[in-house]
């Protein structure tokens, strides 16, 4: 088993650490990293983004060529781990501890410990790991942004080791709000400060969206709920896919329970749990979502749009595309054209 030892918090110093253990080529732009791997060792890419709030941004797509752990050890404040797991499967653990915590794919874990701990990642052999890992700098040094510093302390209060104890550990339930949030930072093609503020809006969000999931993992371990295996969330997530893919298609509930094999509570127990809404809502959010996509990228009219997302009514598609994004489809398709002749 090949062992991959970090002994800083600071980013830079993280990736120069990783060249030095992994190899491949790191490029550099203003506080954002990206070590591109294809060697003996391992293939993929590492990225990483600092903000001036102390929260940064890492995210690894890579796939080992034999078992390999990587240690990381910050010898003066460990910052609070969120985690993220798009794709494959993850160990996390402290140090040398048996206690290890397995992060599955669409699952989060929001990991601290005191400087004593050392953070292990686990990955497999011959396994591709897509992760996030946000992290919050737990240092008590006020910054010029007084949310921050409030956010920081509601974060410590939460998530940092309380009476006595060194480590703090959370695996939460599947979520598949915050890949779609990675997806799209993979798709930011902007550059400079448009880009910065882009990266940092959406790394902000999927830190609200983690929160939030440990809130509600919280709330509904309180009132016994959460009853779906992970084979019936894996069952949810292809017929979200589904959905996505075929929006044409007249949905109702006996149909897609028929089709997943699944009842229609843990349909909508799944939908909640996955996306925060109920199948309806869902399947209306990616309709309009649909729609909007196809007004800016191809020439149909409206009707013509309603009709390709699997609705029948026009007024009832102004309806829920003005609630969605605060203006008429018509308004919305004028102002693409108006920008496409100006270009």
């Amino acid at each position: 088993m090949r062992t991959v030892y970090i002994n800083t918090s600071n980013v830079e110093d993280i990736f120069n650490q990783l060249e030095q253990n992994l190899g491949g080529t790191l490029k550099v732009r203003p506080q954002e990293y990206n070590l591109v791997l294809d060697n003996d060792v391992v293939s993929g890419v590492i990225t990483g983004v600092c903000f001036k709030s102390r929260i940064c941004f890492m995210e690894y797509d890579v796939t080992f060529k034999e078992n390999t752990l990587i240690t990381s050890h910050a010898p003066i404040k460990n910052p609070i781990h969120f985690m993220y797991c798009a794709k494959g499967s993850l160990t996390h653990s402290f140090g040398n501890e048996t206690e290890k915590y397995i992060l599955n794919q669409f699952q989060t874990g929001i990991f601290s410990s005191d400087p004593s701990k050392d953070t292990v990642l686990y990955f497999k052999k011959d396994e591709q790991v897509r992760i996030s890992n946000i992290m919050v700098a737990t240092n008590q040094e006020a910054s010029s942004d007084e949310n921050i510093d409030q956010l920081r302390d509601k974060l410590l209060k939460t998530f940092k080791p309380q009476n006595g104890a060194t480590t703090f550990a959370y695996t939460g339930s599947y979520n598949l709000k915050i890949a779609e949030q990675m997806e799209q930072l993979a798709a930011i093609s902007q550059k400079g400060i448009v880009r910065h503020l882009l990266i940092q809006g959406t790394v902000h969000l999927m830190l609200a969206m983690e929160i939030q999931q440990h809130k509600e993992d919280r709330t509904n371990a309180k009132h016994n709920f959460g009853s779906l295996s992970k084979e019936e969330m894996d069952d949810i997530r292809e017929l979200s896919a589904f959905i996505k893919n075929y929006p044409e298609i007249q949905y109702n509930l006996k149909y897609l329970s028929s089709k997943s094999g699944l009842s229609p509570a843990k349909l909508q127990e799944g939908f909640k749990l996955l996306h925060n809404r109920t199948v309806t809502d869902y399947i209306r959010n990616v309709r309009v979502e649909t729609a909007e996509h196809m007004i800016k990228t191809t020439d149909l009219n409206i009707s013509e749009i309603v009709y390709s997302v699997g609705l029948t009514s026009r007024s009832y598609f102004s309806k829920i595309f003005k609630e969605r994004y605060n203006c008429s489809p018509k308004h919305y398709q004028d102002h693409q054209k108006s920008l496409a002749i100006t270009a």
